[in-house]
């Protein structure tokens, strides 16, 4: 399938997915909650419906995955991967962590920096990030280099929890509002073990405004849509609220298309 902009892509509106559900929809965002709510006992069904919702989103805006390139930067155990792959893509990921990578790693698979990935320039249909951009000290250079790898007209998808987001401090939210080292401390103090995230270390504090600021000011790409990735209803309008984005919008989807 061509990566050109044409009359076949979506609009990423309203759209019924794979899934079974309507994006933005109340039930869809239900039944993620509830997948996530089992992360920690059901890893598999979570991030599973996870990757199915993720890739129906990329399709809304840019049409069937299958035959194209798709390379997933820092996609851990490869659920998107993996999912990109049944539906005919031809999908690679790159990630630098090789214990994220499990036993099984999705065919494919590289062990990389996404700061430096060892493709040629304008080698993928699809760019595709979810949930790591919080997790980079430099998300400009991270962006970039997404951007590079990506053909003219090819889509690029990213996703992040924002810092100020009920999810911003993960497995020690929403206690990070009064501070991290504190949060990270109730949680030690409440499970009898260290957190997993530790802030400034692998895990920084990503504000929306910020992003959609620098973003914005490329000349590389233009940015298709801007919304919440989650929120059940009206997701590119709360994205545009100043002030309250960094609360209301939990997680920020970003698809930018590549300038040709």
């Amino acid at each position: 399938m061509s990566t050109s902009t044409g009359s076949g892509r979506g609009t990423g509106k309203g759209r019924r997915t794979g899934t079974g559900l309507k994006d933005p929809s109340l039930r869809r965002s239900i039944a993620l909650f509830r997948a996530f709510l089992h992360e920690q006992e059901d890893p598999e069904a979570c991030y599973s419906l996870l990757a199915r919702d993720a890739v129906d989103q990329v399709e809304a805006y840019d049409g069937p995955v299958n035959g194209r390139t798709v390379v997933d930067v820092g996609g851990g155990g490869g659920y998107f991967t993996e999912e990109f792959q049944r539906r005919g893509a031809h999908a690679y990921l790159f990630e630098p962590d090789v214990q994220e990578l499990g036993e099984k790693p999705p065919q494919g698979a590289v062990v990389a920096d996404g700061y430096l990935l060892p493709l040629a320039d304008g080698v993928a249909d699809v760019c595709f990030s979810s949930n790591v951009l919080e997790h980079v000290a430099d998300p400009q250079t991270f962006i970039s280099e997404m951007v590079r790898v990506t053909k003219p007209g090819g889509l690029i998808y990213v996703s992040f929890t924002n810092w100020l987001s009920p999810w911003g401090g993960h497995e020690w939210a929403p206690w990070h509002y009064f501070g991290a080292e504190r949060a990270r401390a109730r949680y030690q103090r409440r499970t009898g073990k260290d957190a997993k995230h530790t802030l400034g270390e692998n895990l920084f504090a990503v504000h929306i405004g910020t992003t959609l600021r620098q973003v914005r000011a490329r000349d590389d790409v233009t940015v298709v849509s801007a919304r919440s990735r989650y929120w059940p209803f009206l997701a590119e309008t709360v994205a545009k609220a100043p002030g309250l984005r960094e609360f209301a919008t939990w997680n920020l989807l970003l698809i930018l298309r590549r300038y040709p």
